[in-house]
């Protein structure tokens, strides 16, 4: 879907006048905003699960119960994502306010269940499965810093509305 012309949308816009109602009446965002911060919280108590197994050698146990936790949450903040995505903008990912923000959770995603298929395949140790949750875990911060500039933008487009 391209961006709007017209009255309507600048295209320095981050969301037209019809897609802001959209967001502010819709019951996905407020899901979004519940569901980002519990996820951060949960990778926050994970990251410092990992790191600890990582130089003690103890908890691995926790370490990945924290990782499969974190995974979930994440899967399911990508689905509620892209159901917002949907209600606001009308496609389901990849809408242009919002696409390269995507295209990096994908690379996220992938990374977190790589590291999902080398805990059950067997594939590397606990330290290796750690180390793949770690790239996982800094490309989540990556794209959490994304999503962060479009809050902040969306916030300065709303001000200068108002």
């Amino acid at each position: 879907m391209a961006p709007h012309s017209g009255p309507e949308h600048d295209r320095s816009d981050l969301y037209t006048e019809a897609q802001r109602a959209r967001r502010d009446e819709s019951i996905w965002t407020l899901v979004q905003g519940i569901l980002a911060p519990m996820q951060f919280l949960v990778f926050l108590i994970s990251l410092v699960l990992v790191l600890r197994f990582l130089t003690t050698g103890l908890g691995y146990e926790a370490a990945t119960w924290s990782i499969l936790v974190k995974t979930g949450f994440l899967y399911l903040i990508m689905v509620t994502g892209a159901i917002w995505e949907k209600v606001v903008f009308g496609q389901y990912l990849f809408a242009p306010a919002f696409f390269w923000e995507d295209v990096f959770s994908f690379a996220v995603i992938g990374l977190h269940t790589a590291y999902v298929w080398v805990l059950f395949s067997g594939s590397m140790g606990p330290d290796g499965q750690m180390v793949v949750a770690l790239a996982a875990y800094a490309a989540y911060v990556v794209n959490a810093g994304q999503f962060l500039l479009k809050l902040r933008a969306a916030r300065l487009q709303a001000e200068g509305a108002a």
